[in-house]
């Protein structure tokens, strides 16, 4: 079976710290592949916070980002009350998206890579449009 193998960063811009609390547990007593996905959201959350950005404007008041795609490779288990380090960062800035890449740590060993592609929209509207330069202008 062929499985998607993600490659992280030397380096990411941005982190914060997180402790697992009993909503991001599963049912196996440990960090489960629908509460990864709320850690993501939570990452991406606080890197565009850090940024005065968020999902629904990206810096030019009309544009927000649509999750399109996105892929966990799990490299160890998480567990309840542990502390994690989200890291994020974005990269591959195209016409009309770009892809935000996270590296979720605990104890200084890597536990989850993951990445999410988002496309650029306008919620006014109803339709994909350019990444705002203001967007790339943060980022440099």
């Amino acid at each position: 079976m062929g499985r998607i193998k993600l490659e992280q960063l030397n380096n990411y811009r941005f982190s914060h710290e997180q402790r697992i609390c009993m909503s991001n547990i599963n049912q196996a007593m440990h960090v489960g592949a629908s509460q990864m996905v709320e850690i993501l959201h939570d990452g991406r959350y606080q890197m565009l916070k850090k940024l005065e950005l968020n999902e629904l404007n990206l810096g030019d008041g009309k544009t927000g980002a649509v999750v399109s795609d996105l892929a966990v490779n799990y490299k160890a288990e998480i567990f309840l009350d542990e502390t994690i380090t989200v890291e994020t960062d974005i990269g591959e800035i195209e016409e009309k998206g770009f892809r935000i890449f996270y590296r979720i740590s605990k104890n200084g060993k890597t536990a989850a890579l993951a990445e999410t592609g988002h496309v650029c929209f306008n919620f006014l509207d109803k339709k994909i449009c350019t990444v705002p330069e203001v967007l790339i202008k943060k980022l440099q």
